[in-house]
């Protein structure tokens, strides 16, 4: 299993919000190449980024930042989402070598679009669907669909897509443990992998999705806990390569 350290992006500086809201925000570091660099020393395989300007505005606001990332993580893999709704953003990232782009809002808003990208960009591209109380929800959390987030994820599986990223944001942030339940029933309803989001406060909420790794998830991200030292990347990796 894949553990994912996250790094959220506002305004160049390393952040977290509480459920998404952009009012609740927490500043961990004004540096986030240097973050990204400690999760590596630490052994990621795969860091997730996110541009919380891009999300909220529709625009890649922190692109170049990104850039650096993955310029200074070299084989390291990278994933990134937020306000990435253009063809052309999606060749941008991929031109300074990011391994994976995340499509969220305009995966909602058009389905055409999800399929097209899916068919040119292939294992490329990652859907990241943001749930709350099972709909599927849009523009950086900001509204709610009236679209079913089991039934989304089964018609993206059929337009092509290949991975996903389930994050449910009555949990994130909150550091109150996840909704495995609800991720679960998810991976279960697919046949391609579903990398785990939001709500991980301790080594035993790893734990207990690694238990369900045979449902089909194969990664979970991991973000506050992290910047609260309440779980260490290090160690957390050193247990499960014992296992």
């Amino acid at each position: 299993m894949l553990l994912i350290p996250a790094i959220d992006i506002f305004n160049k500086e390393c952040v977290r919000l509480r459920q998404g809201n952009y009012s609740q925000k927490t500043v961990f570091d004004k540096n986030p190449i240097e973050i990204a660099q400690r999760w590596v020393d630490e052994g990621a395989q795969r860091i997730h980024l996110v541009d919380l300007n891009g999300a909220k505005d529709g625009v890649a606001t922190n692109y170049k930042i990104i850039e650096k990332i993955k310029k200074n993580v070299g084989n390291i893999e990278i994933e990134i989402g937020g306000g990435i709704r253009r063809i052309e953003t999606i060749e941008k990232y991929i031109s300074c070598g990011i391994d994976y782009v995340i499509i969220g809002t305009k995966a909602v808003q058009s389905p055409e679009f999800l399929s097209e990208v899916c068919a040119k960009f292939g294992l490329k591209i990652i859907l990241g669907i943001d749930s709350k109380d099972g709909y599927v929800a849009v523009e950086g959390w900001e509204k709610t669909s009236n679209l079913s987030t089991v039934n989304f994820a089964i018609e993206a599986q059929k337009a092509g897509v290949k991975q996903i990223i389930y994050t449910d944001i009555s949990t994130d942030g909150m550091m109150k443990g996840p909704n495995l339940k609800g991720t679960t029933n998810l991976a279960k309803s697919l046949n391609i992998p579903v990398i785990a989001s939001g709500g991980i406060s301790s080594e035993n909420d790893v734990m207990n999705y690694l238990s369900n790794e045979k449902y089909g998830i194969n990664g979970v991200i991991i973000g506050r806990a992290l910047y609260e030292n309440k779980i260490s990347l290090s160690k957390l990796i050193n247990k499960l390569h014992k296992k």
